[in-house]
């Protein structure tokens, strides 16, 4: 992507989301008395460790942080380490603004030891539907990649990618499950146009004792194109809720077919920082 392009599509990208911000403070109090969106305590809502993300969105006006360390060992590499979060915002009672980033990326091969940061990804997530008893909480949510890893280093492809992905979760029997259907629209390297394939993901969570929970996931990608083929993975993960607003987790992952991701092993923390918009305050003073 051309230097001078990528920089104009950065830039309205970002005035769109600070347009938002700014138009949302002004209806923030309406939003919350109209629809009772202002949460009564601040609790937090982990996407890690799973690949799936669950349907349901951040808390009205709340800011949260991921961030997690993982260790990788793909196909024909020797090893690659990422330190990478998500930033996520409920920008309205039932729409959440999502910044997914790769602060470090390193990659060692026989060629030698690479590293930098790696891509962005920047988008909206919206939840039609809350869960009731025969219905899932559903969703839709749009990404763009902003292709920030170095090309030369072998770090990213340096082309703009795009995900549209349906997402449904519903609790069952104990049991939690977050399913979740991903289009994705790979730019290609060196060419005109994008390539296409999908992902499926279907994670599910049981509490085990007190604050420990179990987290499992099956997913798998299609084939993007003749050099990368589909496969299937699966993994596996302990959380454990610290306070209401902290999350740590820890797991590996482990390929069940050729082609994605073999031994892959993880250790991240899912933390609410606060609620940026004030009605919350004065809302939270009436109940307690």
């Amino acid at each position: 992507m051309d230097d001078a392009v990528y920089r104009v599509v950065r830039h309205v990208m970002w005035s769109i989301m600070v347009s938002l911000a700014a138009s949302s403070l002004v209806m923030a109090q309406w939003m919350g008395k109209q629809t009772g969106c202002y949460p009564d305590a601040i609790v937090a809502n982990p996407n890690r460790p799973t690949v799936a993300n669950p349907a349901d969105i951040t808390q009205y006006g709340v800011l949260e942080l991921e961030y997690g360390w993982d260790t990788a060992w793909p196909q024909g590499m020797a090893n690659q380490n990422s330190l990478g979060g998500l930033l996520k915002f409920g920008l309205l009672c039932d729409v959440e603004l999502r910044w997914n980033t790769t602060s470090f990326l390193s990659q060692e091969d026989a060629n030698g030891t690479h590293s930098g940061v790696g891509d962005n990804w920047i988008g909206p997530q919206v939840r039609i539907y809350k869960q009731t008893r025969r219905v899932p909480t559903l969703s839709f949510g749009y990404a763009i990649k902003f292709p920030s890893a170095s090309q030369k280093n072998g770090l990213g492809t340096g082309r703009v990618d795009h995900s549209f992905t349906f997402l449904a979760s519903k609790d069952i029997a104990g049991l939690h499950f977050d399913f979740n259907v991903t289009h994705f629209l790979i730019g290609r390297e060196n060419l005109n146009g994008f390539d296409r394939n999908y992902q499926l993901n279907l994670a599910f969570s049981h509490p085990l004792h007190g604050r420990l929970q179990f987290t499992g996931e099956f997913y798998g990608d299609t084939r993007l194109e003749r050099t990368t083929p589909a496969f299937i993975s699966s993994l596996w993960a302990l959380t454990y809720t610290v306070t209401p607003r902290l999350v740590v987790d820890g797991g590996f992952e482990a390929g069940l077919t050729s082609g994605g991701p073999h031994r892959h092993v993880f250790v991240g923390a899912t933390y609410s920082i606060g609620e940026l918009y004030p009605g919350w305050q004065k809302r939270r003073g009436i109940h307690h």
